[in-house]
């Protein structure tokens, strides 16, 4: 191999993640636009000015997504995660710049569903290609700058409102999923599928080929099985449910101990971005260092992370005032980081490549449904302060199962 073909080829790893980040603050920045825009939208569409009505639009998406979730896992370790990356860009910026041209709120409920189905296609593709690119010591880091552009898009989805206020809600909506759909043609051009050298087809760490895939029943099988990712898939679960209440139901409870309720929205959402991001590159480092030492390393690591989370939630729901505001949120972000940072790089020590993205599926599928589920309870608790304190408890419990089942042996089973 040539000096350059060598320095190509070390590069590119690094160029898929610097893609994928982008389609990653899409992503998010398309599906959390509408959180913030309700009073504009329900001017012109009379149907959503009921809480109840915008309720059920925020949940269909997340019901679909989760149900979705591990088939689109599944699909990933069978086709090519590139085209289905290319795809889901295209159809779910589609869907984007189609509300902008909504009527009714029919119109708009069946979009969203769509947007569901075709975002749920995206982690586990985008996750599984950089876990195979990076299979050596800068697993986490890699995994961490993707995931900090989830945590830009939803930073920014956050100013929705003035947005729509500049622009109109319709063009904020058209003008994001047009740059999506411009997008998706830029990585037909430079995302490449990861290959296996000898002989051209997928990556062996993508599985052999399609025709020796084990079936879907039997890919299941052997994901649940596996004892380790039930506990994975519990401490997933439990941290899902404070991380999806601080995205839908932060602003709220900070305008209520806040003493300028204009501040909930940046400070529940810019904190929280802004440290997660420091997390990331704390986190992903540190796991990718301390693995070589040890092989609980990024299990450590990401405990540390828990740990963060738990004070930071009960500040979060039993302080008060700006300073405890944007300190739970800058712990909680952190903390966040460098848990979310090591997710699929712990998948990888338990779960073989070839099944990695269908165990993703099942993640998120469990995650979104917590989501869906903490949305809803905290809409009916009378103290929302205190359901966020009582989050830190479930907190702890996820942090003693990570602690206490996860024994690895390998930093990459094959």
């Amino acid at each position: 191999m040539s000096t350059a073909t060598a320095k190509k080829t070390n590069i590119y790893p690094w160029v898929v993640v610097g893609l994928l980040s982008v389609v990653a603050f899409l992503n998010y920045l398309d599906r959390q636009m509408l959180a913030t825009m309700q009073v504009a939208i329900g001017a012109d569409i009379a149907e959503l000015q009921l809480s109840q009505n915008f309720g059920r639009l925020m949940a269909i998406f997340l019901w679909i997504y989760a149900v979705v979730s591990p088939f689109a896992g599944s699909v990933a370790d069978r086709l090519s995660r590139k085209w289905l990356i290319v795809g889901s860009l295209g159809v779910w910026s589609t869907v984007t710049l189609l509300m902008g041209l909504c009527t009714s709120f029919t119109q708009m409920y069946v979009l969203r569903g769509l947007m569901g189905i075709s975002e749920a296609l995206y982690i586990p593709s985008s996750l599984s290609l950089i876990a195979d690119y990076h299979e050596g010591k800068n697993r986490s880091l890699a995994i961490g700058l993707h995931m900090t552009g989830l945590y830009l898009g939803q930073a920014v989805g956050g100013f929705g409102a003035i947005f729509s206020s500049a622009l109109s809600w319709r063009w904020t909506f058209s003008g994001f999923g047009i740059i999506g759909i411009l997008y998706a043609f830029v990585l037909m051009v430079f995302l490449k599928e990861k290959r296996d050298s000898s002989d051209g087809a997928v990556s062996s760490s993508h599985g052999s080929s399609v025709g020796s895939k084990a079936s879907l029943l039997k890919s299941f099988g052997l994901i649940f099985s596996n004892i380790a990712f039930w506990a994975i898939l519990f401490f997933f679960a439990s941290t899902s449910l404070p991380g999806w209440a601080t995205k839908n139901w932060l602003p709220t409870l900070f305008a209520g101990t806040l003493s300028n309720p204009l501040w909930a929205g940046p400070v529940a959402t810019i904190t929280i971005a802004l440290s997660s991001f420091i997390g990331v590159m704390l986190g992903g480092p540190l796991s990718d260092r301390w693995v070589r030492k040890n092989l609980k390393g990024r299990i450590y690591t990401s405990a540390i992370g828990l740990g963060l989370m738990i004070p930071a939630l009960v500040l979060m729901g039993l302080g008060h005032g700006l300073v405890a505001a944007v300190a739970s949120g800058l712990i909680f972000g952190l903390g966040y980081g460098m848990f979310d940072t090591n997710n699929m790089p712990i998948l990888c020590q338990f779960v073989p490549s070839r099944l990695r993205a269908t165990a993703y599926g099942f993640m998120n599928m469990v995650g979104v449904a917590m989501g869906a589920l903490v949305t809803t309870l905290l809409g009916r608790v009378g103290n929302l302060g205190v359901a966020f304190a009582i989050l830190g408890g479930v907190t702890f419990l996820a942090l003693a199962v990570q602690l206490l089942v996860l024994h690895p042996t390998t930093d990459n089973m094959e």
